[in-house]
């Protein structure tokens, strides 16, 4: 199996980018949150993971290890392909994922284009324990920051502001902040947007 490649950036597009490795160009599909990270430099290093099926060999590509273990642990449930998980990748960064099937956030994996109400709930009972287990994360924590989380968003809502930017201002911040208490978060939010 090929684990990574490293070679010249011959063509960069949201959905893929073609790596020149010793004048062999392969093709390597990514997500939106890969595209994001991947820096317009000649030569680039990406995580990969090879899926072989009948009547083709695909190859997708991955700016952080982290993301491609998500991207193996999403087409591990039934029902979810390579590409929906390449959707979900390019819909949500791999912590808020992450963060989403360890704390049960059900509306939030069903926020993705393409999933629906059973397959999001397949998605957190079958990787729930393998999310907690792999990347060592406290459920408390993660089920009291999304709380948090979820009452700043709804608050920065009622003020006016779109579900989506004040999403991502909070997901930022709570990164950030050790700690984060609702009012915090609000205060800080109302800055950066």
């Amino acid at each position: 199996m090929i684990h990574h490649l490293k070679g010249k950036l011959v063509e960069k597009n949201p959905t893929y980018v073609v790596v020149d490795c010793n004048g062999v160009g392969y093709f390597v599909h990514i997500s939106l949150n890969t595209f994001s990270k991947i820096k317009d430099e000649e030569q680039i290093a990406i995580f990969t993971h090879l899926q072989v099926k009948e009547d083709s060999h695909t190859l997708f590509g991955f700016q952080e290890k982290s993301e491609r273990e998500i991207f193996r642990l999403l087409i591990s449930v039934s029902g979810i392909g390579a590409s929906t998980a390449r959707t979900m990748l390019s819909s949500l960064d791999p912590t808020q994922i992450r963060d989403a099937i360890a704390s049960g956030d059900v509306a939030t994996i069903q926020s993705i284009k393409g999933i629906g109400a059973k397959t999001a709930q397949r998605v957190i009972l079958d990787l729930k324990d393998k999310i907690v287990k792999i990347f060592g994360i406290d459920e408390v924590f993660v089920e009291q920051s999304n709380t948090i989380k979820e009452e700043a968003l709804s608050a920065l809502e009622t003020l006016g502001y779109a579900r989506k930017q004040a999403d991502k201002v909070l997901n930022k911040l709570i990164k950030e902040i050790e700690d984060p208490t609702v009012e915090t978060l609000i205060k800080l939010a109302l800055k950066n947007l």
